[in-house]
């Protein structure tokens, strides 16, 4: 079961089940656990040629047993997600940890991986289960529907899931807007039905401006 201890630190509490999480992540632990170190970012073959191609790669180790333990990554905020069968999208860097259950794999993005700096694909996390997502800042969590299309800067997006199309539109972001960009820039516009994960912060990015 995952749990938030305040907004920075999660526990997770074992019963001889697993969880996956960023390697370097655990702050703490009560119990008795193994600990295995794994290579995230996708599954198999498919997976480590992906990697190697895009950069979308992730330490990750593998926690096992009775008890609980405590993670937590540079005092970022935690955000904890529910999975049904679905699929999350998220920033490989956003990503603390996953119930041991669920599929993690990469996707192709096209252009918006590229400006986030994980090259062209993005991490998937999927099953039924937790997921646990890193923002800098609260993160603010932003309804698509047909009607309302969302424009979200590179930098601080860190995850989607539903069923959103994604375009890449270059020569406008939200710094030309408003007079103060220089050279091309870039946003990301979603459209269909989902939810976009946003950061009240913005990372470097390749993609925002050239």
């Amino acid at each position: 079961m995952f749990r938030l201890q305040g907004s920075k630190t999660l526990a997770v509490d074992l019963t001889g089940d697993a969880v996956k999480a960023k390697n370097g992540s655990m702050v703490a632990y009560e119990g008795r656990m193994t600990f295995k170190k794994m290579t995230g970012g996708g599954d198999g073959i498919r997976g480590m040629v992906t990697r190697r191609l895009t950069g979308e790669r992730m330490a990750v180790m593998q926690v096992q047993g009775k008890g609980t333990c405590y993670f937590a990554d540079r005092a970022s905020e935690i955000n904890l997600v529910s999975l049904h069968g679905d699929k999350l999208y998220v920033e490989a860097s956003n990503l603390l940890a996953t119930d041991a259950a669920l599929r993690t794999g990469t996707a192709f993005t096209g252009l918006r991986g590229g400006a986030s700096g994980n090259g062209l694909f993005t991490t998937t996390v999927e099953g039924t289960g937790q997921a646990a997502i890193l923002s800098d800042g609260a993160a603010v969590l932003l309804r698509v529907t047909p009607q309302y299309p969302l424009q979200v800067d590179p930098g601080a997006y860190i995850a989607h899931q539903g069923s959103l199309r994604q375009q890449f539109q270059s020569g406008v972001n939200f710094r030309t807007v408003m007079g103060e960009g220089s050279g091309e820039a870039f946003q990301i516009r979603f459209e269909g039905d989902g939810l976009v994960y946003v950061q009240p912060s913005e990372r470097n990015t390749v993609g925002g401006d050239l």
